[in-house]
């Protein structure tokens, strides 16, 4: 055996929940990504595990994600758009039935969308978080953490209480729902700083992940690159984003997903279809939206209008030709990596979550037949999770990654431009507010200790890395910005009412019950920490 290969899925969303409104667009994200990725991966892990298939995957399931996973609204919600999803198939199984063109995939999306409802109701009892604790618990996943919120650590430091609570909080999380403690966390954005894993260390974490440059600009520089993990000097080890791997399934030009048989993501029926007949299943304004329902396939580089129907077949056919090409360049990489090192390398690729079944339709199948793959024909490296290497190669060298980030440029540039890092003089402040908070109120009892509960959810929600990102990438910015400024007003009408001894019951009882993530959290975590 020359080598390991990590596979890690980050699964992430930013807590959305609006019970104040029948529907909300943005809800929609969470629904998408249940149908469309982690039932599907679900699906296809457990069929692995009951079929013996051997395998290790890493993947996050972040606090904000397994909250919305387990809220019965949200489930509710998502169960009722499932229902209207399948009832728009009956619609076009009639519709379709004399179109030679769309037919078939007609047929598959009514089969597979039912399917989809089955597992849902019958097969996981709409506990997606059990099924993957219990894919867990076979030694099959490692699930990680993340920060509470997915707080973007390097620009939070400025008040080490926040960077503590964003730790501390998920750490707790993670122990309530999957009964021990994570051993690995995902920094969000792959946001690292120098210092950031002693309190990583703190928490139990022994693995964290940082972008290539991460480990190639360590202090002093890696021996092995990218392709050996590090102690960084509290004993958290770090590993680094392979680019080779990520490339093969990222890029627009030359990734699988590209393929002309692939499903297009970009064609969808809530914008093709006649408006009178698609009116049910848009948004309750009236406005269009995706439904998921997409009937063409890639094709090439032509124009929406004139995208191929899709076959669902043929797609599949072609993960599996993708499955061993990826095999195949994982084997000689990790053969050449071998023979210079002289040790076993590791190769680590990670991906969004979401990309597999929602941007790439075809991507559980592509993982399914990998998976099969790797455990039938490899002899010269395995899956395998950073915690399985580091049991197996204890020796590694120690150094210090600067701080650093993946995204555009690498340092912080997409989580601090122009277009947002005015949200930072805000969280600032009111994260200075919250240590007072705690200060002077040291044992709150009855609604005052709700209202500083209430202000620490405020406040962790409003330093969601989400909202900068949106700005930054010109989508739903509206949205992104009237929750941070929602976050920091609600958190600073709490913060005057508390100072004033005049807290309004009605008021805390309304976002308790709106922004209910983190049920048992205690404001103490904001504990003033002293300079050292």
């Amino acid at each position: 055996m020359q080598g390991y290969h990590a596979l890690v899925l980050h699964a992430h969303l930013p807590f959305v929940r609006h019970p104040e409104y029948e529907s909300f667009l943005e809800e929609d994200w969470l629904y998408e990504a249940i149908s469309e990725t982690y039932i599907p991966l679900l699906e296809r892990f457990d069929r692995l595990v009951d079929e013996g298939v051997p395998f290790r995957v890493t993947m996050t399931m972040t606090p904000p994600l397994v909250s919305m996973l387990r809220d019965p609204l949200l489930l509710s919600r998502y169960a009722r758009e499932l229902d209207k999803l399948c009832e728009l198939t009956e619609k076009e199984l009639i519709r379709t039935q004399k179109d030679a063109r769309y037919a078939d995939v007609a047929r598959f999306y009514h089969r597979h969308l039912r399917h989809i409802r089955h597992l849902f109701h019958d097969v996981y009892k709409r506990d997606l978080v059990g099924a993957f604790k219990r894919l867990q618990d076979a030694g099959a996943l490692e699930i990680i953490t993340c920060g509470a919120t997915h707080g973007f650590l390097p620009l939070l430091r400025e008040q080490p209480e926040s960077v503590h609570a964003q730790l501390v909080v998920a750490r707790q999380h993670y122990e309530e729902v999957f009964g021990r403690s994570p051993r690995g966390i995902w920094l969000a954005e792959c946001g690292y700083y120098p210092g950031v894993d002693v309190k990583l260390a703190e928490n139990g974490i022994r693995f964290f992940f940082v972008d290539t440059h991460g480990l190639l600009d360590a202090t002093p520089r890696p021996r092995f690159g990218a392709y050996s993990g590090i102690y960084t000097p509290s004993g958290v080890a770090a590993f680094a984003r392979d680019p080779a791997s990520s490339v093969q399934v990222w890029s627009a030009d030359r990734g699988y997903p590209g393929d002309p048989y692939y499903r297009e993501f970009y064609r969808d029926l809530g914008f093709d279809l006649d408006y009178d007949y698609i009116k049910p299943y848009i948004q309750a304004t009236g406005a269009r939206k995706n439904t998921g329902i997409k009937y063409n396939r890639v094709t090439g580089k032509v124009g929406l209008s004139e995208k191929q129907p899709y076959d669902a077949a043929a797609a599949k056919a072609r993960t599996a030709a993708h499955a061993a090409h990826f095999m195949l360049h994982r084997e000689k990489q990790l053969q050449n990596l071998a023979g210079t090192f002289g040790r076993p390398p590791i190769v680590v690729s990670p991906y969004d979550a979401e990309l597999y079944g929602h941007w790439w339709f075809e991507g559980p199948d592509f993982l399914d037949n990998y998976i099969r793959l790797v455990a039938k024909k490899q002899k010269h490296y395995r899956l395998a999770s950073p915690i399985d290497y580091l049991a197996e190669n204890p020796v590694q060298q120690q150094a210090t990654p600067p701080i650093c980030s993946w995204g555009a440029g690498g340092y912080a540039g997409v989580w601090l431009d122009p277009v947002n890092d005015w949200v930072y003089r805000h969280l600032h402040k009111c994260a200075e507010r919250m240590v007072a908070l705690v200060r002077q109120f040291p044992a709150a009892e009855g609604l005052q200790r709700r209202a500083l509960n209430q202000a620490a959810r405020e406040l962790l929600l409003g330093q969601s890395s989400d909202w900068a990102f949106i700005m930054k990438m010109g989508t739903m910015v509206e949205y992104a910005v009237r929750r941070t400024r929602e976050h920091v007003g609600n958190f600073t009408r709490l913060y005057e009412e508390l100072l004033a001894g005049t807290v309004d019951e009605t008021f805390v009882a309304f976002l308790e019950d709106r922004h209910n993530i983190f049920p048992n959290i205690d404001y103490r975590v904001y504990a003033p920490i002293e300079k050292a």
